[in-house]
Parts: structure tokens; C-alpha cells; sequence
């Protein structure tokens, strides 16, 4: 019965988020107690709730003090000439932005930390999709995918998990795995690639600030303008007008028929909405060039000041909440000396910071119940059992199959420290080494990184404004892909035995 309700509450869970009929905080609050009820956990759900609680304070602090500390670097100017820099070396190509973004991504991420991989790669390239008018889900997803295969790394926390429980080195297991690392890179690159072909084309015919600006620059994006795919041309002559993104005029000179003008009037209808949108956001965020937040004076402070943050974070010298802590008082304190501003400064973030630590929190109601009511022990027991014999010297590909949902329903400790010793013993007798085993079980380390478990990812989410469910949508088959891929390298070259 406990196994039948953990898969049921996963499943229902997912289903009603990504069908957006409930916002993830109250799926992650209402699905588990319910089904922790259905469990007979009655009473006892409030400590089991209150004990998986404790263990995520420190991690909500960490995530609303870093969302704090990098929005102000946003406000007060410290990544504009970044923006500027990549724009610069991207140009204003979708496909050459979001292929950077999973560059950037999978540099950043070899820190092997998924909270600042998320907030560097948010903080240097969401402006710039905002100013392209692409959609930030894109961003969330290439992001989600490359900090996802790279947190492979032996610092990167599984595969270390892994070679303690299994008592290997985590050398023995990482570096016979460099191949399907690389082969799950270039499967990410293609996946945003096709992405940014994408965005370039819908931009291409909505209008956008893009195809308004590689017009300037005198490209021709990809698809046309909106005037050049209706067959017109785009001038400031008479004709049907509207307002870019960038202030400029689209019009529409001489249509050939009148089915061509009601075409060429729909099509600017949509750019210039689309435009409207875009300029809406910019004057909202910001991204404002004329925001009175700037602080162009003080650009030399702030960009000192993050980078000892970002060296404090590598050297784990100081837990990271702290860090951040510290980090934002003195950003705040030197930025904005009154303390009215102060206060604006801080209210200005609170919609980021009450969704993603509400969402961190709310994750302690579905951890606690899956760990409290013992639906996580039998879940795994089950998954062991149901293994035939006759499928033993398959273990190795087995355990790297189910390390792909296990992952995501479960805590990266409840997988590495409580199941899969449990199948590399089972492996054992079929002379499958515990190395192997530990190789197969990383490989599903691209779709757990999506986890609504995994607090980095709802801080990815949250900083780019982006609805779990959509991410979702987005990246989870993309995931799975990229860890089919990995295994299926590490059986081809040998260092995940098949049979």
C-alpha cells in the first residue's frame, strides 16, 4: 500500500502542476497530506513535516539572501557592461544566446555548486532574453540541463555520494565516465541549438526587439521580419504603422491585394502587442537604462565585493547562508545609505523571495511525508524485488535506469546512502563490480537536477519568473534524453557492463 501511495502522490503531484491547476506551493503542501493521511500517518504528520523542515532552514536562508544580494548587483548597474559584452560577442542572435547560455552554464557549474551556477548564469543572461524578447523558460531549461550532466563532477555531491556508499574511489568512478559527460554536453548544445533556431524563428515573425535590431544592424534574421514574411518590406514610409520595441516605426508599403493587407495588419497587430509586452517587462524589471537604482560610481565596490563573495563560496571557509548574509548587508549599507532606500531595496525583491522559500518550504511537507511514513524505504524495497533473477547481470543498466526516476522523487542521500547499496549487493553476485554500479548511478543526475526537491532549481525558476510547470514541460524529456545518452555511452565503451 505504501508503495502504491508514494508513486500515486509523485504522479499527482506532477499532474496537477504542470496541467497548472494547482501553483506548486500548494501541490507541494495539499498532495502530500492528503496521501500522508491515506497513510495512516494522522497526527504524526505535523513532526514528521517539522523534522524535514529543520533540516531546509538553512537552505532557505542561503537562497532569500542570494536572490537579495544579486538582485541589487541587478539594480544598481554591476552587470550591464556584461550584458553589453555578450551581446557584443553573441551578437543579437536567439541561437547564439541560448547556445552561450549553456556554455556559461557548464563553466559555471564546474564550482559544482547548482545555486551559483544558477545565479551567475541568471544574473549575466536573463537581461539579455528580456531584451530580445525571448522566453525565459528557454533560459531555465539549457540552464537546468548543463548544471544537471556536469554535477557529475567527483565535488559535485552524487557521484561522491556514491563512491562513500559503495567504498570506491571517487576517481574510479568520474573518470571512466568523462566520455558520456562529453557526449551528454553535445547533446545539450544541440538541444539549445534547436532551442534558439526556435525562438529565432518566433521572434522573426512576432516582431520582436530581434528582428527589429538585426535589421538594423543589417542582418536578415532567419524567417524575415513580420513585414518580409507578408511579402512587404519594413520602412518608416506610409502604410500601416506600429511601435517596436525599440521605438522604431513598422510599416507596411503598397500590399498587393487586400487579403495581403488584412495579413500584413495581423502580423503587426502581433509584433507591436508583442512589442508592447516587451517594453512593459523592461520598465518593470531591471532593466531600465534610466533606473534610479544605478549606481554607476559605485561599480568598482560592488564588482570587488561579489567576487570575494564567489571566492569565500569556493573556499567553504564560511557556511554560504552567512555568506550572503553578510554580502547583502554591506551591499546594502554602501549602495543605499538611507535607510528608507534600504527598505525599497529589499520590498522591491519580495516576490522572488516569497516564492522560492515558500517553495522550499512547502518541498519539507512532500520530503517529510515520503521519509515519515516510510514510503521512500518501501518504494525502493519494491523496486529491488520486482527485479527477476534472469535480470541480474543486467544490474549495472538497470540501477543507471532507475536511477532516472528514483532521483527525481527522492533525495540524492535517500538514493546513493539507502537504495543502491542495496542493488550493488544484489549486483554482486553476478560479478558486477560496485565501481560499475556507482558509474550507472549518476547517469540520471540531468533529469534529477529538475526535482521540485532540489532547492537550486526552484531558485533557477524563481529568479527568471518562470512556472515550475512550464520548466517542466520544457526540460524533463529533453533530461531524460541526455541521461539515455550518458548511459548508453558507458555501456558502449565498456565501463557499465551489459550482460
Amino acid at each position: 500500500m505504501l508503495v502504491i501511495l508514494g508513486f500515486a502522490m509523485i504522479a499527482v503531484f506532477m499532474a496537477l502542476i504542470m496541467t497548472k491547476k494547482l501553483t506548486p506551493v500548494v501541490a507541494l503542501i495539499v498532495v502530500p497530506t492528503i496521501f500522508g493521511l491515506f497513510a495512516g500517518a494522522g497526527l504524526g504528520l505535523g513532526d514528521m513535516v517539522m523534522d524535514s523542515m529543520k533540516s531546509l532552514t538553512s537552505t532557505a536562508a542561503l537562497l532569500m539572501f542570494a536572490i537579495v544580494y544579486f538582485g541589487m548587483m541587478i539594480d544598481v548597474g554591476l552587470f550591464d557592461p556584461l550584458v553589453k559584452l555578450i551581446l557584443r560577442t553573441l551578437g543579437n542572435d536567439p541561437a547564439k544566446v541560448v547556445l552561450g547560455t549553456a556554455v556559461l552554464a557548464a563553466i559555471v557549474s564546474l564550482d559544482g555548486d547548482g545555486s551559483t551556477t544558477f545565479i551567475i548564469t541568471t544574473a549575466a543572461m536573463l537581461p539579455i532574453y528580456l531584451r530580445l524578447g525571448m522566453s525565459p523558460v528557454v533560459l531555465t531549461c539549457v540552464a537546468g540541463l548543463a548544471n544537471g550532466t556536469m554535477n557529475i563532477l567527483p565535488w559535485g555531491g552524487p557521484t561522491a555520494r556514491a563512491a562513500a556508499a559503495l567504498k570506491v574511489s571517487p576517481s574510479e568512478v568520474f573518470v571512466p565516465m568523462i566520455p558520456s559527460l562529453i557526449a551528454g554536453m553535445i547533446v545539450i548544445f544541440l538541444f539549445a541549438w534547436h532551442l534558439g533556431l526556435r525562438e529565432r524563428r518566433r521572434l522573426a515573425v512576432s516582431g520582436s526587439s530581434w528582428s527589429e535590431s538585426s535589421k538594423h544592424d543589417g542582418g536578415t534574421p532567419s524567417g524575415g521580419t513580420p513585414a518580409n514574411a507578408a511579402g512587404g518590406k519594413t520602412s518608416a514610409g506610409k502604410g500601416s504603422t506600429g511601435t517596436g520595441t525599440a521605438g522604431t516605426v513598422l510599416t507596411v508599403e503598397k500590399p498587393r491585394s487586400a487579403a495581403q493587407a488584412r495579413f500584413d495588419e495581423q502580423v503587426l497587430a502581433v509584433a507591436n502587442q508583442d512589442a508592447q509586452a516587451v517594453n512593459t517587462s523592461l520598465a518593470d524589471s531591471q532593466l531600465d537604462p534610466n533606473r534610479s537604482t544605478l549606481r554607476p560610481k559605485l561599480f568598482w565596490f560592488n564588482l570587488v565585493l561579489t567576487a570575494t563573495l564567489m571566492v569565500v563560496l569556493v573556499m567553504d571557509i564560511l557556511p554560504l547562508p552567512y555568506v550572503f548574509m553578510v554580502g547583502s548587508a554591506i551591499a546594502l549599507v554602501v549602495n543605499f545609505p538611507r535607510v528608507k532606500d534600504q527598505a525599497s531595496a529589499l520590498v522591491s525583491h519580495a516576490g522572488s523571495i516569497v516564492a522560492v522559500v515558500s517553495m522550499v518550504m512547502a518541498a519539507a511537507v512532500l520530503t517529510g511525508v515520503l521519509s515519515g511514513t516510510g514510503m521512500v524505504d518501501a518504494m525502493a524495497a519494491w523496486l529491488v524485488s520486482v527485479i527477476p533473477t534472469s535480470m541480474g547481470p543486467y544490474m549495472a543498466v538497470i540501477t543507471g535506469l532507475l536511477s532516472i526516476p528514483m532521483t527525481f522523487f527522492m533525495s540524492n542521500d535517500a538514493f546513493y546512502f539507502g537504495v543502491l547499496p542495496v542493488l550493488s549487493e544484489t549486483a554482486a553476485h553476478y560479478g558486477i563490480d560496485p565501481a560499475a554500479m556507482a558509474r550507472a548511478s549518476i547517469t540520471g543526475q540531468p533529469v534529477h537536477m529538475q526535482s521540485p526537491l532540489v532547492p537550486a532549481i526552484l531558485l533557477l525558476v524563481s529568479l527568471s519568473k518562470v512556472d515550475l510547470g512550464d520548466h517542466h514541460k520544457k526540460v524533463l524529456w529533453r533530461a531524460l534524453v541526455v541521461s539515455l545518452v550518458m548511459l548508453a555511452v558507458a555501456v558502449g565503451i565498456g565501463v557499465v557492463p551489459w550482460g
